[in-house]
C-alpha cells in the first residue's frame, strides 16, 4: 500500500471499531512490505511451507532450490524431475511433491494462467487457485492478501486471526466463521489491513 492509502485504511478502522483503533494506537502503524514479483514462486513457497514453521520452510525451500542449481524450478522442471528423488532430496513429503506436480501442470495446460490472476475479483482468483491439489481457501487468501495485495480480504480460517479476535474482543472462545464475518463488517473495504494488525497484536502478546 501507499502510505496514503495506509492512512486512509487506519483512519476508516478507527472511526468504525473502537477495539481495532486501540490496535493501531498499540501496534501501528504496520511496516511497509513488497510482494514477489513472482506469482508462481510466490505459490511454490506456499505449497513447500504448508504446515511447517517459518524457519523449517524456508530450509527445505532453500534445498528445493539447490536442486535445480540454486534457481526456482520452472513447471517444466518439476514435471520433468523424478518425484521420489525430488523428495527425497529437497526433503519433502510425497503429498507435497504432488502438489507441486499438481500446480506445474495446471501451469503447463493452461488452466491456471498466473498472468490473469490480477486483473480477477478475488472469488475467481481463489476458485481458479484451489482447483490446483495441494492448495485451500486459506492458501489462497494468503495469496490474495500479501501477493496481489487485495485490500478486503478475510481469512476466516486462520487460527491466529480468530485467536486474536477472541483475545481482542475479550471473548470466551475463538470466533466461528460466520461470527468473524459479522464482526468484521465494519472494516470492509480494509479487512486486509485489520487481519494485518490482529496477527500483529499476537505476535506482541505478552507470553
Amino acid at each position: 500500500m501507499t502510505p496514503g492509502t495506509a492512512r486512509a485504511a487506519d483512519e476508516h478502522l478507527r472511526a468504525s471499531d473502537p477495539v481495532m483503533a486501540a490496535l493501531i494506537e498499540a501496534f501501528g502503524p504496520l511496516p511497509e512490505r513488497a510482494p514477489s514479483d513472482d506469482h508462481y514462486a510466490a505459490i511454490v513457497r506456499s505449497i513447500v511451507g504448508q504446515q511447517l514453521s517459518t524457519k523449517a520452510a524456508r530450509a527445505i525451500h532453500a534445498r528445493l532450490l539447490d536442486v535445480f542449481g540454486g534457481n526456482e524450478p520452472s513447471p517444466r522442471q518439476i514435471l520433468a524431475a523424478d518425484p521420489e528423488e525430488l523428495r527425497a532430496a529437497a526433503g519433502l513429503s510425497r503429498a507435497k511433491v504432488a502438489f507441486l506436480r499438481s500446480l506445474a501442470e495446471h501451469i503447463e495446460s493452461g488452466e491456471l494462467e498466473l498472468d490473469r490472476l490480477d486483473e480477477l475479483p478475488d472469488e475467481e482468483v481463489t476458485a481458479e487457485l484451489v482447483a490446483v491439489k495441494g492448495v485451500g481457501v486459506w492458501t489462497a487468501h494468503m495469496f490474495l492478501m500479501f501477493q496481489l495485495e487485495r485490500p478486503d480480504v478475510l481469512p476466516v480460517g486462520d487460527l491466529g486471526i480468530r485467536r486474536a479476535v477472541e483475545r481482542a474482543y475479550r471473548l470466551r472462545e475463538p470466533p466461528s466463521a460466520t461470527e468473524l464475518e459479522a464482526l468484521a463488517e465494519p472494516w470492509r473495504p480494509w479487512r486486509t489491513v485489520a487481519c494485518r494488525y490482529l496477527w500483529r497484536s499476537l505476535d506482541n502478546a505478552p507470553e
